[in-house]
């Protein structure tokens, strides 16, 4: 898988894989995010992407966020998922998704965006070759 939308700027193996994947499967995402100051680990340590959802509220945003939730679940052993989360709901594997607290707005309670948390594998040495 080539690059993607996503800035790629301290990011391990995992959620570059994660990154790279959903950008060849769903070419109406124009960004992911990666790398950023946070309270939680996720995404200091380059272990979480968000997927931006284009026009999230509107009934094409919100199917294509599950699309992408869906197939991020579905590849969760190769994404090294520790959670998802969408429309404030967490998602971990093999437990029932649950609903989360308000976090006050849209993007703190990821109604605009599919993010993604990862066991990371490691940061790349160069010449790694990304595929499903």
């Amino acid at each position: 898988l080539p690059p993607g939308v996503a800035n790629e700027y301290k990011m391990p193996r995992k959620p570059m894989l994660a990154a790279r994947a959903v950008s060849a499967a769903f070419p109406a995402i124009q960004s992911i995010g990666g790398f950023r100051a946070d309270s939680l680990k996720w995404h200091p340590s380059g272990l979480a992407i968000d997927v931006m959802i284009p026009n999230p509220t509107s009934p094409q945003g919100i199917a294509l966020g599950q699309r992408v939730l869906n197939f991020v679940l579905a590849n969760q052993q190769k994404f090294g998922l520790d959670h998802a989360i969408w429309r404030q709901t967490m998602y971990i594997p093999g437990r029932a998704p649950s609903m989360m607290e308000n976090r006050g707005g849209a993007a703190a309670n990821h109604m605009d965006h599919v993010h993604l948390a990862t066991s990371g594998g490691g940061y790349p040495s160069g010449g790694e070759a990304y595929a499903l």
